[in-house]
């Protein structure tokens, strides 16, 4: 059977009608692309060109502290969360065109209300190495987020919402770094030069775009230790590997496949991964009450799975075959992982799990063939390893 037969007689099973069906074949697509990955891959992949730029950031943050150091590289970070504030013309000009805030009155700066405790790391990811910036306060979790994601404009965060992956921000620090480096070899240094020599490296998106992540350090998903049943200790610190791996798992799949999206799937990849790296084997149970569904067929209001619903919003009918769909996904992915435990727990093998499973679907994730597609697909991977 082909995978589009496959797919479709899954979702019959689950009661879809022929209009569900097509819009859950639309919304679990594929985008991955892994058969246009060249292969053998060796991991951790290399570092990308932004990091020697935030191996600087880190080195003065030892010295001065974090937020000292990021709120006069990143341009945001001079700019309060104020409603209206990304429409000004001032917030235009320092962020679109690069124009130095200095003089501006709307340039007040962000406030933190625990500016000492913001981190920076630099994290060695499967993906190689990402910048990651820490917090342990949620407001200021939440301020980041908004100023560097959503134009200082304060747009509401889900409390399930505990980190963000960050890609193709453009860094204006290092333009000017570009600039002052263009300067020193240019025979001609006038405004007209420069924005000739602007335009021609635009296209070049490697020479400006950061990719980076924000945490917090609370609860994983805003789930209590007690309905986990650890301790309060305990569950941060594993909320901590869980969130961090998570979103890295969004980094692996953007470098090797120019894809990370608000998709269930993704969620499911990366919550796999996020789950054996903080404990060592995955577990449903888990998952699923980070989704809102520890009590299926009942779903939580406010479990992270509302997140993913799509844009334009599943039918109410497809949403609830979505989470009857992540349930057997989740406990078929649980059984795959205890059955071959000690394979998958080899260092080579890790990636290539996180490969093999982006080769697939949630409707196939989800069927009956599941073990058989998977065991396939990592034997290929390795084979060309």
């Amino acid at each position: 059977m082909n995978q589009q037969k496959l797919r479709e007689s899954v979702l019959r099973d689950y009661g879809a009608s022929t209009l569900e069906t097509e819009e859950l074949l639309a919304y679990n697509q594929n985008v991955f692309g892994s058969n246009c990955l060249k292969l053998p891959v060796k991991f951790p992949l290399f570092s990308e060109m932004h990091i020697s730029t935030w191996e600087g950031y880190a080195a003065e943050a030892k010295i001065v502290g974090t937020f000292e150091v990021l709120k006069q590289r990143l341009v945001q970070l001079q700019f309060p969360i104020l409603e209206g504030i990304s429409q000004t013309e001032a917030y235009r000009c320092a962020t679109r065109k690069g124009i130095s805030v200095n003089g501006m009155s709307e340039a007040t700066g962000l406030i933190l209300k625990q500016p000492e405790k913001l981190q920076l790391m630099l994290y060695q990811s499967l993906a190689g190495t990402i910048p990651v910036l820490l917090t342990n306060h949620r407001d200021d979790f939440v301020s980041l987020i908004q100023a560097l994601t959503m134009r200082n404009e304060p747009l509401p965060l889900p409390a399930s919402m505990g980190a963000c992956a960050i890609a193709g921000f453009n860094n204006w620090d290092r333009i000017y770094s570009y600039r002052q480096q263009w300067e020193q070899n240019a025979a001609n240094c006038s405004e007209a030069s420069w924005a000739e020599e602007f335009q021609r490296i635009i296209p070049q998106k490697v020479l400006y775009q950061d990719r980076f992540i924000i945490l917090s350090d609370g609860p994983y998903s805003d789930i209590p230790a007690k309905d986990i049943g650890l301790e309060e200790a305990e569950w941060r610190r594993l909320s901590l590997t869980i969130r961090l791996e998570h979103e890295c798992t969004h980094y692996f799949t953007h470098r090797l496949f120019n894809s990370m999206r608000n998709n269930v799937l993704d969620e499911l990849i990366a919550d796999y991964r996020g789950i054996v790296a903080a404990i060592g084997h995955y577990r449903a149970d888990w998952f699923l009450r980070f989704m809102g569904l520890e009590s299926f067929p009942n779903y939580r209001e406010g479990g992270r799975l509302q997140n993913y619903r799509g844009q334009p919003p599943l039918s109410d009918v497809s949403f609830k075959i979505i989470q009857a769909l992540v349930k057997t996904a989740a406990e078929n992915l649980e059984r795959f992982d205890t059955e071959y435990a000690n394979e998958l727990r080899s260092h080579n093998n890790q990636p290539l799990m996180l490969m093999a499973l982006t080769h697939f679907t949630l409707e196939e994730l989800a069927s009956q063939e599941v073990n058989f597609l998977l065991l396939k697909s990592i034997k290929l991977l390795s084979e060309s390893h």
